[in-house]
């Protein structure tokens, strides 16, 4: 597709160069002429020719020097460079065939001018030169896909430590000791006598053998 692409940019660029340029250099040589003959110099006046030669030195830079098909230049170089050709040749034919009639915007257009100085041929060179640049005949390169690879949980650590709080590790439950309300430097407390059947819960609790013993 980009080399038919190029084609018919090749086929548009080259007659489009061709009237901007002779434009160009006719109405920059009237103008200078005209300044020579009045003794005198007004820049504006070489505004217009200017523009044409600009726009046609762009696109000739489009053509020739961007990374295209070289189907484009090739195109274009040899139309812009076959009525020079052709003077080699037939010359009176080929200035016969050319009009001169033909005006653009109110300004004559001589399309004889750029054959007749060479500067039609000038150009067409330069754009078959171009054809021979090795860069044209590649592709634009394209990157390499990056395959995307998933988070893995030995290349990532999490953002704080994970602790226990449950305690520190228990250890048997047959060796744990029983809990205790007592204070661990007092020897644990004699169960309480069992009271007699048919006591009072009201009547005195009976001594113990140690208080007796103090008595």
């Amino acid at each position: 597709m980009r080399h038919l692409w190029s084609f018919l940019a090749g086929l548009v660029v080259a007659p489009v160069t061709w009237v901007l340029v002779a434009l160009g250099q006719d109405g920059s040589g009237r103008t200078i002429d005209r300044w020579v003959e009045l003794g005198t110099f007004n820049t504006a006046n070489l505004i217009e020719p200017a523009v044409y030669l600009g726009v046609a030195g762009l696109l000739f830079g489009l053509v020739g020097m961007l990374r295209v098909s070289p189907l484009g230049p090739l195109v274009a170089g040899l139309l812009l460079a076959a009525p020079y050709v052709g003077m080699l040749v037939a010359p009176f034919d080929v200035r016969d065939r050319l009009p001169d009639n033909w005006k653009v915007f109110g300004d004559p257009l001589p399309l004889l001018l750029p054959v007749r100085n060479g500067t039609l041929f000038l150009i067409g060179v330069a754009l078959l030169v171009a054809v021979f640049s090795g860069q044209r005949w590649r592709r634009w390169p394209r990157p390499a896909p990056v395959p995307e690879t998933g988070p893995t949980a030995s290349a990532e650590e999490p953002p704080f430590a994970l602790t226990d709080f449950d305690g520190p590790a228990r250890t048997d439950d047959r060796d744990t000791p029983p809990l205790s309300l007592g204070y661990p430097d007092e020897p644990p407390t004699e169960p309480l006598p069992r009271r007699t059947a048919g006591a009072s819960p009201w009547s005195q609790p009976p001594r113990s053998a140690e208080r007796d013993d103090a008595d």
